[in-house]
């Protein structure tokens, strides 16, 4: 029968969820999504993604009806429905079914809404033992990569190419500045302990992860610095990871071949993650 899931107000099982040709999701990635992690058949950090999912909506100027209360109940069921666990629930809307055409539809039209479970192993991510290693490419994305649209063939190309040369992901470089991960937010401890982030901007996403990172890392007393690194900063780091809602905090041991620390999984890095895990839990909804 499959998974139990929602489209356009009605829950059915995915063999029976089915979206038009016309949808502008479909015809230009005229969308916008969310990823919410499942711990323990609970949400994780729902408030900020509700957050972010109205942003992304108001920048691309998608009307949308639905009430947080109602989101959170549809999540809720396919949740239980799907017996998830542990993973992931994914949220998307588009602007809706038009004819073809680049303008905007002319009266508005209704979006479409789409949300599935996905089943995943996030607190005991066996890569997180050994750590991912990286390469670099030039950041080509579009240049509004603080609005949370389903444009994402060139980091899936960049994240293939990386698979191809049996690395595990790819960190993007503008102007020699590294921007962030395929589908994550990238950090780097240096040598003298401070915690360095890129800040806020168009060319990165406002990722959840992230500001939860900076709030606990300062709690424990990091020193820490929102700034623009390279990667020759992060061949000399001490650690560096990249973080996101569905892997959390990851480890990065080597970018472009080259070992970064000792070759392992940062101490650090392991530390806060298990800070991330302990305080999430206690806020899960």
């Amino acid at each position: 029968m499959g998974r139990l899931v929602y489209i356009n107000s009605k829950f059915v099982r995915e063999d029976e969820a089915y979206i038009s040709i016309f949808d502008r999701g479909f015809l230009f990635s005229d969308a916008i999504y969310e990823v919410t992690a499942v711990i323990d058949k609970k949400l994780v950090s729902w408030a900020e993604h509700l957050v972010r999912l109205r942003y992304s909506l108001k920048e691309l100027n998608i009307k949308f009806s639905y009430t947080d209360d109602e989101l959170l109940s549809i999540h809720k069921k396919l949740i239980e429905q799907n017996n998830v666990n542990e993973g992931l629930v994914y949220l998307q809307i588009s602007r809706g079914k038009a004819e073809r055409d680049f303008a905007f539809p002319y009266p508005e039209v209704e979006p479409t809404i789409v949300l599935f479970t996905q089943k995943k192993d996030i607190i005991n991510n066996q890569k997180v033992k050994s750590g991912a290693k990286v390469i670099s490419s030039s950041d080509l994305r579009w240049g509004r990569a603080d609005i949370k649209t389903v444009q994402l063939l060139y980091a899936s190309m960049m994240k293939q190419k990386a698979l191809d040369l049996g690395k595990d992901d790819v960190w993007f470089v503008n102007n020699k500045l590294i921007t962030e991960g395929s589908s994550n937010n990238t950090f780097i401890l240096s040598k003298n302990g401070t915690l360095i982030t890129r800040s806020l901007s168009p060319k990165i996403l406002s990722g959840i992860t992230r500001k939860s990172i900076l709030q606990y890392a300062k709690s424990a007393k990091f020193i820490i610095k929102e700034k623009p690194f390279t990667v020759e900063d992060t061949i000399n780091a001490k650690e560096a990871f990249s973080c996101s809602s569905t892997t959390f905090i990851m480890p990065v041991i080597e970018i472009d071949n080259s070992k970064i620390g000792n070759g392992i999984p940062g101490e650090h890095t392991l530390k806060l993650r298990q800070l991330y895990i302990k305080n999430i839990r206690k806020e899960l909804i």
